[in-house]
């Protein structure tokens, strides 16, 4: 992160009210900072940004090469840079070819703002933010996927409730909003999680808990 402690954020999104929108929004809001804004995936992938990203917003359809076929490339060309797909309908073919690439998130054009700059800190601090309709394709595909695994651990009732939380979409913050606690107290609810299931990331957890038929 640059001095200031800026989210630095580069767009990659065809339509030019969009794209304008989402720039005013990020520059606009304390702490973050559009650093490039793109109208195709070729062009990000050639014109670099006045800063390195910390994250990249990447739309899913795109003139050319669409942004869930590009992921790899993306996260070639920005290096350490977390890539969060943005896009305005659930497809379900779109979101697992852009998850298996790399992508960190997927979120939805129409998410509040508010809920869009949480996605985004939560996406550049290492999470795997999803819209809540989108999590749920997700869980509905990984649960007829998923052949249950015995854990040889035991989650707590407020951690598999935590992990359910997770997998509908939920950030730390909105979770603990909705679990009546602190985000510190979700952090340590994580931590432990983490360690119980041997994992490293919200999104193995997750799976990892879909499998064990704890959610």
């Amino acid at each position: 992160m640059s001095a200031g402690d800026r989210l630095r954020v580069a767009l990659v999104e065809d339509d030019r009210r969009t794209r304008e929108a989402f720039r005013v929004l990020i520059d606009g809001s304390p702490g973050f900072a559009c650093v490039a804004a793109y109208g195709s995936l070729e062009e990000a992938l050639h014109v670099p940004p006045h800063e390195p990203p910390d994250v990249v917003l990447l739309d899913i359809k795109l003139p050319g090469m669409w942004g869930s076929e590009g992921v790899d490339l993306v996260a070639k060309r920005f290096v350490g840079s977390k890539v969060l797909m943005l896009t305005a309908f659930e497809d379900e073919s779109r979101i697992v070819e852009s998850l298996c690439k790399g992508a960190a998130g997927y979120i939805l054009k129409d998410t509040p703002p508010a809920r869009l700059l949480e996605y985004i800190r939560e996406a550049a601090s290492g999470g795997a933010p999803m819209s809540p309709e989108v999590a749920r394709k997700v869980v509905a595909l990984f649960s007829t996927l998923a052949v249950p695994q015995r854990l040889d651990c035991e989650v707590k009732p407020q951690e598999a409730r935590l992990l359910a939380l997770l997998a509908d979409g939920y950030g730390y913050q909105g979770a603990a909003e909705e679990m009546g606690v602190s985000v510190n107290t979700v952090r340590s609810y994580v931590r432990s999680i983490y360690e119980k299931l041997q994992v490293h990331s919200k999104s193995e957890a997750v799976s990892k808990a879909l499998r064990a038929g704890l959610i």
